[in-house]
């Protein structure tokens, strides 16, 4: 079953790299279907934001972020030592993009704020699968989806506590997988079921499928992990509106508070420290490299949690994402 499985995937990835290819581009191939709905203008935007929405009336993601760019950032991702040589794409990340365009990712706002956005979640993606180090070849910011897994895992992340919702699989182990790296029987349950695959007996399908692996870290990127609390995208676009306690935490709508909802007191209220920092490296790099410039940032104390309130403080000695 799990090879039929991954053939299936495998057919359709193909099906659509190849719709891909003789669709939309940049210069303009998609036509835009635009009607009226309850006094707001909704488009559609070929295969590529295919939903009714107001978001598809802006311009898409291949639209503003195109394959050299996303080479420009990964430059060493299929380096000889890199731990994931061959798998992550461009393709694999607009495949998976199209599936939450509809939503605002990455069409929210002008095409400043589309590609800032763009920049930010590879900004974490990017400090998360790197492999760079000080005298790394081109810098350590340049390694980037070296690897889509972790290589010596400590553990099987089996936590029991939840064998009445996400059980363990006999066998499977819920170590750190994809672009957002995926820790724990129930998180990989969580993801499953959001995407509708079964990751908590195949876990194994995140570290197979790049397209897979981006759909599960653009999920979390736009999904809040509490109810009434934000999401990542919804903080960074500016959806979201602290509230006084929000602000006496010292959490924003800035790119800060984007670390916060992802990882809470792992990386934030600890000051200055070199997890955190790395993120905002990668992000201001990104925007380089992107042609918009750090400059477009904002102010340091806006880049970091390191005085911040966790939104959800650490109960127990688990992380969730490493």
């Amino acid at each position: 079953m799990a090879d039929f499985n991954r053939a299936i995937a495998l057919i359709l990835t193909v099906a659509l790299v190849a719709n891909l290819a003789v669709t939309g581009n940049a210069d303009g191939d998609k036509k835009i279907q635009v009607k009226t709905v309850k006094g707001k203008k909704v488009c559609l935007q070929g295969w590529e934001c295919n939903v009714w929405s107001v978001y598809c009336c802006n311009q898409t993601i291949s639209d503003i972020f195109q394959v050299y760019q996303f080479e420009n950032l990964f430059s060493k991702r299929n380096s000889p030592v890199a731990h994931a040589v061959g798998f992550w794409d461009y393709q694999s990340f607009i495949l998976a993009a199209a599936d939450y365009e509809h939503l605002g990712f990455g069409t929210t706002g002008g095409k400043l704020m589309q590609m800032k956005e763009i920049a930010a979640f590879l900004g974490h993606v990017g400090a998360k699968t790197s492999c760079g180090y000080g005298v790394a070849t081109g810098g350590p910011l340049a390694w980037g989806l070296c690897y889509n897994r972790e290589m010596s895992p400590s553990q099987d992340y089996c936590d029991d506590s939840y064998k009445y919702v996400y059980p363990c699989a006999p066998g499977a182990q819920y170590y750190g997988r994809g672009a957002l790296p995926i820790y724990w029987n129930y998180n990989y349950g969580a993801v499953g079921e959001a995407l509708k695959v079964d990751l908590l007996n195949h876990p194994e399908y995140i570290e197979q499928n790049a397209t897979l692996a981006f759909q599960a870290a653009i999920w979390r990127w736009i999904t809040p992990i509490k109810k009434k609390q934000p999401s990542a995208h919804d903080i960074f676009v500016g959806n979201w509106k602290p509230t006084k306690n929000d602000t006496l935490a010292k959490r924003g709508p800035a790119f800060g508070t984007t670390m916060n909802v992802l990882y809470g007191d792992y990386l934030c209220g600890k000051g200055d420290n070199d997890p955190m920092n790395t993120i905002v490296s990668h992000y201001l790099y990104y925007l380089d490299l992107m042609g918009i410039g750090r400059e477009e940032a904002g102010p340091h104390d806006e880049l970091t949690c390191a005085e911040q309130v966790a939104f959800n403080p650490t109960v127990a000695p688990k992380i969730e994402s490493s």
